[in-house]
C-alpha cells in the first residue's frame, strides 16, 4: 500500500501484511508530520453490496465523485476549485466533503462545523439545514468534521449502508445543476456510499511512477459499483500536478494517455503552488489569483464537463497538452 505525508508529499510503500487496523497513525521520517493513514480494503473482500438494490437507483445525472485511494494526488483541490470553476460558468453547485479529515472544509476557511454523522445520528435536523451558502456565487458546502471517522463503525456492512448519502441527497438534488464528493483514499462508507451516488468519477492522478497503480485499484472498484448497484457510473483520468519541463512527468502522462485513451480528460492541470497558498488562504485557486496557470485550467476542465454533458453548450477549447 502507499502512503503519502499530507505535509511534504514523501512516499512510502508497505506491505499490506504489516498494516492491521483500518486506520492507523504514521509519522514521516523525513518531515516527522504525525498523520492519519488508512489501510485500504481489498475489492475482493467487499460482499456485501446488494444486487436487488440496484432497483433503488434514480438518474443522478450531474453528481461527480473525486476519488483515488492514492494520496497526495490533489483530490480535495480537484473538488474545490473545479466546484469553483462550475460555479463561475453559472451552474449551482454543492461540494460535499465526504472526508474524516475535512479537508475540503477547511480550505474554505470553515471549522466547528456538523457533518454528515450529525445528519445520521440526529445532530443535526437535516441535510437541507447542515448546508453552507459560501461567500461564492452559486456555491454552497456540506462540511465534514472529526466525527465523520465514527460512520464507518456504525453503519459500514449494515444493509443497503451504501445507499445512505444517495437517499439523503434526493429532497436536494434538484437544487443543483452539480453536486462534487470529495472522497478519502479508502475503500469503506464513505467512498462507496459516493461512487454509490455518483454519474462520474474522477480520478486526480499526478505523474509519478506509482500512478498507474492507483488508478487501477479505482477502476476496478468502479467496475463492481457498476455491476452491483450503479450501472450508469462511469469514470475519467485527470492528470494532475504535470511539470511540463520535467521529462519524467512528461513521459509518464504520456504513458497515462496511451493506457488510458479516451479515459482521461482533454485537460491536464499543471503543477502550481498558488494552489497550496490559496488552500492555506482558505479559498479556491482562481479567488487567490485570478493568472494561476492550474486555476485557469481547473476553468478549462469545468467547460470541457459542461460541453460533455450538453453538447450544446457553447465552451473553450481545453488548454493543449
Amino acid at each position: 500500500m502507499i502512503v503519502v505525508c499530507p505535509n511534504c508529499q514523501t512516499q512510502y510503500d508497505l506491505e499490506d501484511r504489516l498494516v492491521q487496523e483500518p486506520r492507523f497513525i504514521a509519522r514521516c521520517t523525513k518531515c516527522r508530520h504525525l498523520f492519519s493513514a488508512y489501510r485500504p480494503v481489498r475489492v475482493e473482500e467487499i460482499r456485501f453490496l446488494d444486487l436487488a438494490a440496484t432497483k433503488r437507483r434514480t438518474d443522478m445525472a450531474n453528481i461527480v465523485a473525486v476519488s483515488n485511494q492514492k494520496g497526495g494526488v490533489a483530490k480535495t483541490s480537484t473538488c474545490l476549485n473545479l466546484g469553483f470553476s462550475l460555479a463561475r460558468e453559472g451552474k449551482r453547485v454543492l461540494l460535499v466533503d465526504f472526508d474524516v479529515q475535512a479537508n475540503l472544509t477547511i480550505s474554505l476557511g470553515y471549522k466547528e462545523t456538523v457533518s454528515f454523522y450529525e445528519v445520521l445520528s440526529g445532530g443535526a435536523e437535516s441535510l437541507e439545514e447542515s448546508l453552507v451558502q459560501t461567500k461564492y456565487q452559486n456555491l454552497w458546502l456540506f462540511p465534514s468534521n472529526k466525527n465523520m471517522v465514527l460512520l464507518n463503525k456504525k453503519y459500514f456492512g449494515a444493509p443497503n449502508f451504501e445507499f445512505v448519502l444517495k437517499d439523503r441527497l434526493l429532497p436536494i438534488k434538484e437544487r443543483f445543476d452539480y453536486i462534487v464528493i470529495d472522497t478519502p483514499p479508502s475503500i469503506e462508507f464513505l467512498t462507496l456510499n459516493a461512487l454509490t451516488t455518483a454519474h462520474q468519477v474522477v480520478i486526480p492522478s499526478q505523474c509519478d511512477y506509482l500512478s498507474t497503480h492507483g488508478i487501477d485499484q479505482i477502476l476496478k472498484l468502479i467496475g463492481l459499483i457498476k455491476a452491483k448497484t450503479n450501472p450508469a457510473i462511469t469514470a475519467k483520468v485527470l492528470i494532475t500536478m504535470f511539470e511540463k519541463e520535467n521529462t519524467a512527468s512528461k513521459m509518464i502522462c504520456a504513458k497515462l494517455n496511451r493506457m488510458y485513451a479516451d479515459r482521461t480528460f482533454e485537460t491536464i492541470i499543471e503543477l502550481d503552488p498558488r494552489v497550496r497558498e490559496a488552500q492555506i488562504m482558505g479559498a479556491p485557486v482562481l479567488a487567490y489569483n485570478a493568472q494561476s496557470k492550474a486555476g485557469l485550467q481547473y476553468g478549462q476542465l469545468a467547460k470541457e464537463m459542461i460541453r460533455a454533458s450538453d453538447p450544446s453548450q457553447e465552451a473553450a477549447r481545453p488548454i493543449a497538452r
